[in-house]
């Protein structure tokens, strides 16, 4: 079990960068227009790469993603919202932004052969190696 002392200062320090953060129109809500990335891993393995994104709350429909020119780009472009009578927003602390990634592809990439999957809030990635650069261990025998 957690014990954490409660200090009246520590509320005082809370309130004071709470209010200087929601006292900026726009930072932190809907008006905001700065450039939102979605967060990615990448993974590789013998067979190719794994891209992960993690996109939470979009539908699945909504997000494009396009391969050309050697570019994989990966991409949301936010809807309107409706908003309903009678209901006044409080704080607003998560939202969805359009965003858009770009990864080069490389040579080694069959980009006929990627799959794309999307679950759990992930939008994952598969670019599987072309066959000719696949590693493929081999025993070598000593003589």
């Amino acid at each position: 079990m957690t014990v954490r002392l409660h200090h009246p200062a520590r509320k005082s320090f809370d309130s004071v960068v709470d209010d200087f953060f929601n006292s900026i129109p726009g930072l932190w809500n809907e008006g905001y227009s700065g450039i939102n990335l979605a967060p990615v891993n990448i993974y590789e393995t013998a067979e190719g790469y794994q891209l992960e994104l993690s996109v939470p709350g979009i539908n699945k429909e909504d997000i494009n993603v396009n391969v050309e020119k050697g570019l994989l780009a990966i991409s949301y472009d936010k809807k309107e919202e409706n908003k309903q009578e009678g209901y006044k927003t409080i704080r607003r602390e998560f939202g969805h932004r359009s965003f858009k990634r770009t990864f080069t592809v490389a040579d080694q990439v069959n980009v006929e052969a990627i799959q794309a999957k999307y679950e759990n809030g992930i939008l994952k990635l598969f670019l599987p190696k072309k066959d000719q650069v696949k590693d493929n261990p081999k025993q070598v025998i000593i003589q």
